[in-house]
């Protein structure tokens, strides 16, 4: 069965390695079956090119440990929230049947990201409406709306709703990253320089993940906003 219980989305490849990947290997370790579905293939990058980034993808994919990992082919930077690009994400949450969605910000500097998360939030829910009707392999699927969606935080500094600890996943956090090497500081490149490939970026990461953790008073964190209000049973089970 295809069925997952963590669908996380990204608007181009190395999006959900910066942002959440602490946090999708620490839910694969508690045996949680986790994916990641890149909506573009990255083409628009300053530096590399869509092929080395499919390479680099499926690299940071073994490093994860991640069940799946689809790429919806998107145009990078031209995506628009609308039926021809709905229906696709809809096909894939009804295919996977994700309890939880993780998905881009809901603000930052690139315009694709907030775009991308907003395209998913709409699609989840119209992935709920059985007069929807989607076909897959030749099948009729069946209707399906996760229970909740989460919006990582990227680049852009922002209060977070909650924050998982991801704690003794940090160094591998780092090395998923670094899997998308022709995106990051190489000394011996001759691709322009961006605000990613510059030589003390993956600090900015680490001091990033000691800000959230510190947060909620442990070593290392990601921070997520939230779609709806977070519910408890048990004012314990909060930190």
């Amino acid at each position: 069965m295809d069925k997952l219980d963590i669908l996380v989305f990204a608007a181009h490849p190395d999006d959900a390695e910066l942002s959440c990947s602490g946090t999708i290997m620490k839910h694969i370790d508690l045996g949680y079956k986790v994916g990641i579905v890149d909506l573009t293939r990255g083409e628009l990058g300053t530096r590399g090119s869509a092929e080395i980034r499919a390479q680099e993808s499926a690299k940071s994919s073994e490093i994860l440990g991640i069940h799946i990992r689809e790429n919806l082919g998107f145009r990078d930077g031209f995506f628009e929230i609308d039926e021809q690009h709905l229906l696709p994400i809809i096909q894939v949450i009804r295919k996977y049947q994700p309890e939880i969605i993780l998905a881009n910000a809901k603000n930052d500097r690139h315009p694709d990201h907030k775009r991308g998360g907003d395209l998913v939030n709409r699609a989840a829910f119209l992935s709920g409406l059985s007069k929807i009707e989607t076909i897959i392999d030749g099948k009729k699927q069946e209707k399906w709306r996760p229970k909740t969606i989460y919006r990582y935080i990227q680049e852009q500094n922002m209060i977070p709703d909650f924050v998982v600890d991801i704690s003794g996943f940090e160094d591998k956090k780092i090395e998923t990253i670094k899997a998308f090497k022709s995106q990051f500081y190489d000394p011996n490149s001759t691709e322009p320089t961006t605000p990613i490939s510059r030589e003390d970026y993956l600090d900015f990461v680490k001091a990033k993940m000691k800000l959230f953790g510190g947060q909620i008073n442990v070593a290392y964190g990601e921070g997520f906003t939230v779609e709806r209000t977070i519910g408890t049973s048990n004012l314990f089970d909060l930190k």
